[in-house]
């Protein structure tokens, strides 16, 4: 994946920058990583709670004997 993003910037009449304007893969890229970077904090949150965990086979007999 290219991290390289290229803006054009729009400013204001004091050439303050107001708004930027990416090309639409760049921002399905931006949105991409922004999600995925809070997958990573949402992961580190639950880690952190350092509750019990089962695994997935566990669960799935559970949910199954729980669903009849």
């Amino acid at each position: 994946m290219n991290k390289v993003i290229h803006p054009q910037y729009i400013t204001d009449e004091h050439g303050k920058r107001v708004s930027v304007v990416l090309p639409i893969q760049q921002w399905q890229q931006v949105l991409e990583e922004l999600e995925e970077l809070d997958d990573i904090k949402l992961y580190d949150e639950v880690k952190a709670r350092k509750e019990p965990t089962i695994s997935l086979a566990e669960y799935r007999q559970k949910r199954q004997r729980a669903n009849g």
